[in-house]
């Protein structure tokens, strides 16, 4: 069976590599990319089961990539689960997520590692 593919879109080094340890001890495949853009570049390169994407992120904010992901012609691409992975709670910005295509949406503060195991879990099982 192949690994899960998960596209890890992390702007902070540190954050990036705790859930990066973490997805790849649970045995997915995790591609990291630290800012909008290299996560549109992998998105167009690779197909991912998942991909975990911040807000708050250099050059392409988060929101911008959602929509690029969701509006895309490539129908597996278009379809690709995204949880959205950010230190904005407001419910502005989860409502915002959710309408724009997000499968989830956690505030990085309120969840453990293992907690977001889980909902790619959950998210991957649907």
């Amino acid at each position: 069976m192949a690994k899960t593919k998960v596209l890890l879109v992390e702007d902070d080094s540190f954050l990036r590599e705790i859930i990066y340890k973490r997805l790849t001890k649970e045995g997915f495949d995790v591609v990291q990319a630290e800012d909008g853009e290299k996560a549109l570049i992998e998105v167009s390169q690779g197909e991912f089961d998942i991909v975990l994407l911040d807000i708050i992120l250099p050059n392409i904010n988060g929101f911008e990539v959602l929509e690029k992901i969701k509006n895309n012609e490539d129908e597996k691409i278009k379809n690709t689960p995204v949880i959205m992975l950010s230190n904005l709670g407001q419910e502005i910005d989860i409502e915002k997520a959710l309408a724009m295509g997000a499968s989830n949406y956690l505030v990085k503060a309120h969840f453990t590692t293992d907690e977001i195991i889980g909902k790619i879990k959950q998210e991957l099982e649907k």
